[in-house]
């Protein structure tokens, strides 16, 4: 496998929680990424295979990446959730370990987006 494989998105009540998984495997570094419909993509979080985080200030606290080196899955729990948080989401990875920071944009591979609505 090399494309990360997102999946986990779904539907969802404002305040309502959701996990997102990222199958990947021997990267140093994926990242967390939103297009909302209409805007540009931004960073939301990034995790480095020492586990170190970073998140964008519009969902710290809100929002968490781990990872599980046995299954090689990263995950994106989003608790809290808002309208505005409703978008495709992405993961990325690459190879190289830095800097390994939400707003890092330059990644290898890129997976197929999942969809999260957040409804009022």
């Amino acid at each position: 496998q090399v494309e990360p494989v997102e999946s986990g998105g779904g539907s969802v009540q404002a305040g309502g929680s959701l996990r997102l998984s990222c199958a990947v495997s021997g990267y140093s570094c994926v990242g967390w990424f939103r297009q909302p419909p209409g805007k540009e993509r931004e960073g939301v979080a990034a995790i480095a295979s020492d586990g170190s985080t970073d998140y964008a200030d519009s969902v710290k606290g809100r929002f968490t990446t781990s990872q599980d080196n046995a299954k090689r899955i990263r995950y994106l729990q989003m608790d809290s959730l808002k309208p505005e948080d409703s978008a495709v989401y992405y993961c990325a990875a690459d190879p190289s370990r830095w800097p390994c920071a939400v707003f890092r944009r330059s990644y290898r591979y890129w997976g197929q987006g999942t969809k999260v609505t957040v409804s009022s």
